[in-house]
């Protein structure tokens, strides 16, 4: 796709890697609407602030409403409880899933048509290494986001007869206030914005921003014993 001149609708705009996805956008001469839940948090120049609560149908449904022209649709608001799916809080697990399961189908849903409409355009879902695997202490996001890949897979084959182009980015831990407290090496969000435009430019659907998820998806073909060292 190209991005100049064309209208993109940027989920979780006000902060981290949505709002380096915001900003870039703007420089590369789109139209960029920022969707956030309070937009008196969004202040880069040129976004134009749009209220949406990805976990709220209601809300999802008045942004599309609002906005008109998109053509590139960026799923990028997330949300982490750090909930265990053995022994974590019920309702963190149903947050992490109504935000990037239920959220991202929402919200692709709202905007498709949208999108058909302006030659099918393209949707990104910002998704991560841990769709692919697990560790504790993240496993209910791991679990939310294996859930956002196959919902990526299936938006991508079923979309397509509008001509709508579904592309996945996956990427280990951002240095961004989500996962501050994380002691790990952590990768710039506007290196990673950077090529993921690059990367839907040249019309890649499957984007491995770092290392980590280069060397996790060679894996997957090993199964179990591969992914995790301490399988039985």
């Amino acid at each position: 796709m190209k991005i100049a001149e064309s209208t993109a609708f940027v989920t979780g705009a006000n902060r981290g890697l949505g709002r380096r996805f915001a900003e870039q956008l703007v420089a590369r001469g789109a139209i960029v609407y920022g969707g956030v839940r309070n937009p008196a948090s969004l202040d880069v120049p040129g976004v134009i602030p749009i209220t949406i609560d990805v976990t709220d149908p209601a809300s999802v449904a008045a942004a599309a409403k609002e906005t008109s022209g998109v053509s590139l649709l960026i799923n990028n608001a997330g949300s982490y409880t750090g909930a265990s799916v053995s022994d974590g809080s019920l309702s963190d697990i149903r947050l992490e899933m109504e935000t990037h399961y239920f959220g991202t189908l929402a919200v692709s849903r709202a905007f498709a048509p949208q999108l058909a409409d302006n030659g099918g355009g393209t949707i990104l879902n910002v998704l991560s290494v841990l769709s692919w695997v697990t560790y504790p202490g993240y496993s209910g996001y791991a679990a939310a986001k294996a859930a956002q890949w196959s919902l990526t897979n299936a938006l991508r084959l079923e979309l397509a007869a509008q001509g709508t182009s579904v592309a996945a980015l996956h990427v280990g831990f951002l240095d961004t206030d989500m996962v501050a407290s994380v002691d790990a090496p952590k990768n710039d969000p506007a290196v990673v914005a950077a090529l993921s435009l690059d990367a839907l430019e040249e019309g890649t659907v499957e984007i491995l921003a770092d290392e980590d998820s280069r060397q996790v998806q060679s894996n997957l073909a090993g199964g179990v014993p591969r992914l995790y060292s301490n399988a039985g």
